[in-house]
């Protein structure tokens, strides 16, 4: 019934053609087409998915479910950038899950943008240890690595990666 109603919007796998890349997953990953929907469903309110007083800063409550929101709102708004510029959004990861990239844009010619989404305001080390690997893996059919974060600014890392704030991706 669900998806008949358009609810879940499943990103089919990133299945390169040009590169060595094996062992890789097929299975798509389902995100809501409005993960608001989902914090309708469950009844939560702004206090109920974050912590802290109302004039301090608020911290997540369930850094997983509000990180797979987060996710879902991000890959929501990626969908359509793609769809305007004849691009295909998919996630990659490894069997096992050794290694994983929440989403990777690959244009008509099958060069890619790489996309981590944290749900932080920081980017630490590990955060982009998955983008580096995926660089060492497909050289230049690499357009970009990018962060994308709950952070203030925009900036890029001295590896070259793009840091990028969710509040840039809306109009």
């Amino acid at each position: 019934m669900l998806e008949r109603l358009w609810i879940p919007d499943p990103v089919a796998a990133w299945l390169p053609t040009q590169n060595d890349l094996n062992r890789l997953a097929q299975a798509p990953r389902h995100h809501l087409a409005d993960p608001a929907l989902a914090v309708a469903v469950l009844g939560f309110d702004v206090d109920a998915l974050l912590g802290g007083a109302a004039t301090g800063p608020r911290i997540p409550r369930s850094g997983l479910l509000l990180g797979r929101l987060f996710e879902s709102l991000v890959t929501q708004s990626l969908q359509v950038y793609a769809q305007a510029a004849e691009a295909q959004l998919r996630p990659l990861r490894v069997h096992g899950g050794s290694q994983e990239v929440d989403l990777i844009v690959e244009r008509s010619d099958r060069r890619v943008v790489a996309i981590e989404v944290k749900l932080s305001r920081t980017v630490e080390e590990g955060d982009v240890r998955h983008l580096q690997w995926l660089r060492g893996r497909i050289g230049a059919d690499l357009l970009d690595a990018v962060v994308i974060t709950t952070g203030p600014e925009a900036y890029r890392r001295k590896d070259g990666i793009a840091i990028v704030p969710a509040a840039l991706l809306g109009p």
